[in-house]
């Protein structure tokens, strides 16, 4: 039976909204397992919110199925339960960052004064602002400052020339960057697939060959999340070969080839190649080692931490709860890692343990996700499925006072 937010609205999961796209095409469950690739068995178990679809790879199976966005089983875009104030300050900005993305390469026509006070100092020091928001995981902060910010950086990009112009670009196309992750958290996928695409055109404004390379990390994630591997692959491969021919041994362009070694293991996990998925992985944490340290190139995060952190996240995607489990005793994040991140370690950390039996311990990780970063741990689509799943098979306090907060209860 579906269960109630505080709005007073009735709260579907995804086993619900699967069933109602199933009944939309008029096929019976055995057609949609025939369809998917899975059994009957597991079908039903989902539908009846005994199990939980929590993981992209089986969404992606029966969105394709049934020719949908998968967005359309999880249930984006987010929408804040009444309580929880920073939420629906979070999503008051959407149409204003929106707003702005739309603006992006026509004429901006500026006035006069808004030509006078161009500051690419006063600029550079609002984007760091912004991607210091977007490391905190703060989507209420960051939808206050985008939109003012973007369109101060359009407008710097149409009035400067020569080398402040090419400044004045990456600096627009890190602000793109910042509105394409508020957009994705908050499940505004169109919004954020258009800034992407922002971010991919910008970049290649400021003729900086490694710039214009970062933006295809970001380009191959908008296939990755659709299910459309061949093509994710490709722009990785694409890239890689690029990075080869840089030939540069820069730390920032090490940063960024093992960052998209990192990209094309997630893409082999989801399309449930484990081996190349591994190969992958091996060749990051080469890549780790070989900086030997953890840096933030065009905020990426890449280095021996983050490659660890995926070594958890991989088998994660896989459905692996016992080797992510292991993996995850043996990482350790230093403080200074972004909350963001950290809280993104603590969600795999939990699916982890959710996949290995040990609710408990479940919990105890998602706690520590939200008390890292509400609003992520809040948005993300993973959490507020598993929660749902164990409120529905097992009533504890704590767990439906967090099911409460994201909007399952």
């Amino acid at each position: 039976m579906p269960h109630y937010s505080d709005t007073g609205g009735s709260v579907e999961s995804n086993g619900q909204r699967l069933a109602r796209l199933r009944a939309r095409r008029r096929w019976t469950q055995q057609r949609l397992a025939t369809e998917a690739g899975y059994s009957l068995a597991a079908v039903k178990a989902i539908e009846q919110g005994r199990r939980s679809l929590d993981r992209p790879q089986v969404v992606l199976a029966f969105a394709k199925a049934l020719d949908c966005h998968p967005n359309e089983i999880t249930g984006g875009p987010y929408v804040p339960v009444a309580s929880d104030t920073d939420g629906q300050d979070a999503v008051a900005s959407v149409a204003a960052v929106r707003r702005a993305l739309l603006r992006h390469g026509r004429p901006t026509r500026p006035a006069e004064y808004e030509v006078a006070a161009v500051d690419l100092v006063e600029l550079r020091r609002r984007v760091a602002e912004a991607n210091g928001f977007r490391q905190a995981a703060a989507l209420a902060r960051s939808g206050a400052v985008l939109p003012a910010l973007l369109c101060d950086l359009q407008v710097a990009c149409e009035v400067s020339e020569g080398d402040a112009r090419r400044e004045a670009f990456g600096l627009l196309t890190s602000g793109y960057e910042c509105a394409m992750q508020y957009l994705y958290k908050l499940g505004h996928t169109s919004d954020a697939t258009l800034a992407t695409e922002r971010v991919v055109w910008s970049a290649r404004e400021t003729e900086d060959p490694l710039r214009m390379l970062a933006a295809q990390w970001y380009d191959a994630g908008e296939f990755l999340a659709i299910g459309e591997h061949d093509e994710a692959g490709d722009i990785i491969d694409d890239a890689l070969t690029g990075l080869g021919a840089v030939r540069e041994s820069r730390p920032e362009a090490v940063s960024l080839r093992g960052a998209f070694h990192l990209k094309a293991a997630l893409n082999s996990a989801r399309s449930a190649d484990p081996q190349a998925a591994e190969r992958h992985w091996a060749k990051a944490k080469e890549a780790a080692d070989e900086l030997g340290e953890d840096r933030n190139d065009f905020q990426l995060q890449f280095g021996p931490t983050n490659a660890a952190i995926w070594g958890v996240s991989l088998p994660v995607e896989l459905g692996k709860g016992r080797v992510a489990v292991d993996r995850a005793d043996r990482v350790r994040l230093p403080a200074r890692f972004s909350p963001e991140r950290r809280s993104h370690h603590y969600i795999d950390v939990g699916r982890a343990y959710f996949y290995n039996g040990q609710r408990e311990a479940a919990l105890g990780a998602f706690l520590k996700a939200e008390r890292i970063a509400p609003q992520a741990t809040r948005t993300h689509a993973g959490v507020r499925e598993t929660v749902g799943t164990m409120i529905r098979t097992q009533k504890a306090s704590s767990l439906v006072e967090l099911g409460i907060r994201l909007g399952v209860v």
